[in-house]
């Protein structure tokens, strides 16, 4: 097929979907909404459907609105963007803001799908590395910054798949120094450590910074495809542009409203995760393995002089981790007490035989 050259022997985007008894390899929360939410969603679906003959609310006024709410921090639905997953959302801002001739930067490693949508955009992909604990050195990062002029920087905070939060004068001093737009991507914030702050309290001091948040992880909400953006009335405004029409559906719309409405049930588990997180790393650490420093819902662990025959290994007892990140090391999600029981057994019995 005649497709574009730089995607000549690609392979798609995802992690394997297997069907196994205990999958821990993409940071879900494992927690099913309630029966109650079930009826409440189940209900708004039926209500969405009987106008589903008209397009949908084209800009999402109302769940935008929610969404705000949601956050806090003064923002209106003027200073909210939403749309189909964070990756999505993600993909509007190289829309918007990359393009040919243009480059984003961010901090490796980092999440994957970032050099895919600068791809998919004709954006200039370059990235400049953590320490070996996988930190931001601070002065680095805004040298780094100063040196290559990005058009879009991009960082993940928690980032994905390490782990490691940024912190907030790292961010500012990022945001002051670049010359375009700034992202940071919140995705697995509601995880991180009590007390750790939020790079929406920057929002007030740098109208070109964007943060970028998801309701898949903490809201377990990943069938639901909802991503959504907080920022300057103007940057929102570059986004409404490059959106397609209509580009949300009304059942997503309607059963978002409705997770949002149940925030504080749908966000239940969140401090069981966190603690499972916590006991994760200390158990991997009383083995001898290296744990890198987490506040999201998963666990980056090493090293493995082969680490997909340890995958193979937990794979083969019924246990679905990723290989992802750094050579040598692999991640796994943060579970249920029954999926953590299982994964330490596997584990303890690969690392008994020998392998990796």
């Amino acid at each position: 097929m005649p497709v574009r050259p730089e995607l000549v022997g690609e392979e798609p985007y995802g992690a394997p979907q297997l069907d196994v008894p205990y999958a821990l390899n993409v940071n879900e929360n494992p927690y099913p909404p309630s029966e109650k939410v079930v009826a409440e969603i189940a209900a708004a679906v039926a209500q969405a459907a009987r106008t589903m003959n008209r397009y949908p609310e084209r800009d999402a006024v109302e769940l935008r609105a929610d969404l705000a709410r949601y956050l806090g921090h003064g923002l209106t639905s003027d200073d909210i963007w939403a749309a189909n997953g964070s990756n999505e959302v993600m993909l509007h801002v190289l829309m918007a803001f990359g393009g040919p001739g243009r480059s984003v930067l961010s901090f490796a490693p980092t999440y994957s799908m970032y050099p895919e949508y600068a791809r998919d955009t004709h954006t200039a992909w370059t990235t400049f590395p953590r320490r070996d604990d996988f930190t931001l050195d601070p002065v680095a990062a805004v040298d780094a910054v100063r040196d290559q002029r990005p058009d879009v920087v991009l960082i993940a905070s928690p980032n994905n798949p390490t782990g490691t939060a940024v912190d907030l004068d790292t961010l500012a001093a990022i945001a002051d120094a670049a010359p375009g737009v700034v992202v940071v991507d919140e995705a697995y914030f509601e995880f991180a450590h009590a007390g750790t702050p939020s790079a929406l309290e920057l929002l007030p001091r740098f109208p070109r910074l964007a943060v970028s948040r998801t309701m898949s992880k903490a809201f377990a909400f990943a069938g639901g495809r909802l991503g959504y953006l907080a920022g300057a009335p103007a940057f929102v405004d570059a986004l409404r542009i490059v959106r397609l029409p209509y580009h949300l559906s009304a059942v997503t719309q309607a059963v978002a409203r409705v997770a949002l409405a149940n925030a504080d049930e749908m966000l239940a588990a969140v401090d069981r995760l966190r603690a499972a997180r916590d006991d994760l790393a200390a158990w991997l650490s009383a083995r001898g393995l290296q744990v890198a420093a987490s506040d999201a819902n998963f666990v980056l662990f090493g090293r493995f002089a082969d680490r997909q025959a340890v995958w193979q290994g937990l794979l083969d007892r019924g246990v679905l981790i990723r290989v992802v990140g750094p050579e040598g090391w692999l991640r796994v999600s943060a579970g249920t007490p029954e999926e953590m029981a299982a994964f330490k057994r596997a584990l303890s019995e690969v690392l008994e035989a020998g392998v990796g």
